[in-house]
């Protein structure tokens, strides 16, 4: 009896266990290591019904942020017949996976057992949801903005819930911009006449595309007429607003164009301007320090940050050194003859040009940006500016000013110019004009080299790069006035200007022809260019 008294509560205790495992009365960490195992299932399943459904049980788990980036960074696999999920940045034979819920590590020896997990277009959209909604509370104010700026895409009744509970504690400004934009944006859906109304207000001083987006389809869904008209205005001051910050961003484009056209002609302006040479050589100088940077690069790897402050001193001496090579072995023997010496320049560029190509092959050469120049300036939601652009528009100026110091403030700028204005009464001084024009040709390749620095930084480095801005030099150089410099950079950054603003409607190689002939007319009323050189050349 004893036995079978015992026995009976003891059968009651196991059913009453085997009850509460069939309802899922688990402890919290088994409940949740079950969980897991569950949506490791359905990631693993061929259709993305399941892997939908995967993402949602994910959603509210501990280690969704975790899952869910390795998701979107394409970095989750699963094992084909274990259905196991592995995490690896790339699979190879011979690299090292994880498995996902345990950890433990796993020499991939066939890469063919294994696939990875892949997402459609909609369930890239709901996981970077979820994701900014979960990186909303984060301690990073940075994370925080990219992460309300995913949620400003697509405002749902979540998200508005989310953003709420966000505003009572939020502390960033800008965050605090773009939760009052949500807000915003969920009132429009609402009824409320008077917080429509205030809420188009609200849209109207913002340029985020989710808030004209919101505005156009309350003016096609809404019924008030009044309502309808304050939202019809409020795109219309968004659109002007987005006019002018285009207008500020084709004149940005327009200064850099101009900043490299004054350095590429900044070094033909003053050979030209103190020597009369016509240069057509001159491109394959500022090739020659695009190359320069290049080699540099190969040199130093391992310091892309600082290639660029060693490519700009190494390539104004190559450039410079053959520009002096150049003048010593064959210009000079050509002074007073225009056509020869045009001829021989033109010949020169082609020596230039084939020696690079039996040296570094035809092939272009891509000079990789430091991370310093790298990246986007963004001043609103509609205007940004390439940081490599405004660093090469610095450099023009600075390139620019040190020059003119060096042609009034040095003993060889007071000779340059002395030859410049009057040849025989320097020479009668007792200035060296021979060698005042080797080192004034050597100065102008240099600096053409070191316009080939800032070029290696907008495009491929190849043979071909000089050509592309020969004619261009010569134009800036006869537009701003033969030999003076002020009139180069103020031509340069015309021209460039010029050039950006007709390309919209003109196109790019139509907006080149209109410069030229402009510069065709403008030539014919002022040979001399806007601002005249004294001396020789006007004299000539």
């Amino acid at each position: 009896m004893k036995i079978s008294a015992l026995a009976l509560p003891v059968r009651q205790l196991l059913y009453l266990c085997g009850l509460l495992l069939a309802l899922g009365w688990l402890p919290p960490a088994q409940a949740a290591s079950a969980e897991l195992s569950r949506i490791e299932q359905l990631l693993t399943q061929k259709s993305f019904k399941p892997r939908t459904q995967a993402v949602e049980l994910l959603a509210v788990t501990e280690q969704a942020e975790h899952w869910l980036t390795l998701l979107l960074d394409g970095q989750l696999y699963y094992h084909k017949k274990s259905r196991r999920l592995l995490t690896a940045e790339g699979l190879s034979k011979g690299s090292t996976a994880h498995y996902l819920l345990s950890g433990e590590a796993l020499t991939i020896d066939k890469t063919r057992a294994f696939k990875k997990v892949r997402l459609n277009n909609r369930l890239r959209g709901q996981i970077r949801q979820l994701l900014a909604g979960l990186r909303l509370n984060a301690s990073d104010p940075a994370t925080r903005l990219t992460a309300i700026d995913t949620l400003l895409d697509k405002v749902t009744p979540q998200v508005v819930s989310q953003v709420q509970a966000r505003a009572s504690v939020e502390t960033d400004s800008k965050v605090q911009e773009k939760i009052v934009l949500i807000l915003a944006i969920a009132t429009l859906q609402t009824p409320d006449a008077q917080g429509q109304q205030q809420a188009i207000t609200t849209l109207a001083d913002s340029l985020e595309p989710a808030a004209r987006n919101a505005l156009t389809r309350f003016v096609e869904a809404t019924p008030d007429a009044a309502l309808q008209q304050q939202a019809e205005q409020a795109l219309l001051d968004i659109d002007q607003q987005v006019r002018f910050y285009g207008m500020a961003e084709t004149l940005y484009f327009g200064l850099s164009l101009g900043s490299v056209l004054v350095l590429a002609g900044i070094g033909l302006a003053i050979t030209f301007g103190v020597m009369g040479v016509i240069n057509m050589a001159h491109g394959e100088l500022i090739m020659l320090g695009a190359y320069t940077t290049y080699v540099v690069q190969q040199l130093m790897p391992d310091h892309i940050g600082w290639s660029l402050a060693v490519a700009v001193p190494a390539a104004f001496l190559v450039s410079g050194l053959v520009g002096i090579g150049i003048e010593r072995g064959v210009i000079r023997f050509l002074y007073g003859r225009p056509l020869e010496t045009l001829l021989a320049t033109f010949g020169i560029s082609l020596v230039l040009q084939q020696l690079v190509r039996s040296v570094f092959s035809p092939l272009n050469r891509s000079v990789e940006t430091p991370d310093w120049m790298s990246g986007m300036l963004e001043l609103n939601p509609v205007l940004s500016l390439t940081t490599s652009r405004l660093y090469i528009i610095v450099f023009c100026l600075m390139v620019f000013f040190a020059l003119l110091m060096v042609l009034k403030r040095t003993p060889l700028g007071l000779q340059v110019r002395a030859v410049s204005q009057n040849r025989a009464m320097a020479r009668a001084m007792g200035v060296r004009s021979q060698w005042v024009d080797a080192l004034t040709f050597g100065l102008g390749s240099g600096i053409a080299g070191v316009a080939g620095v800032a070029l290696s930084q907008l495009t491929n480095v190849g043979p071909n790069l000089g050509q592309a801005y020969i004619i261009d030099s010569f134009m800036v150089v006869v537009f701003g006035g033969v030999g003076n410099l002020w009139g180069t950079l103020v031509a340069g950054l015309s021209l460039g200007v010029a050039n950006k603003v007709m390309e919209p409607w003109a196109g790019a190689v139509l907006a080149k022809i209109l410069v030229l002939i402009f510069i065709i007319l403008f030539i014919q009323k002022r040979p001399r260019g806007l601002f005249p050189q004294r001396g020789r050349a006007a004299e000539g």
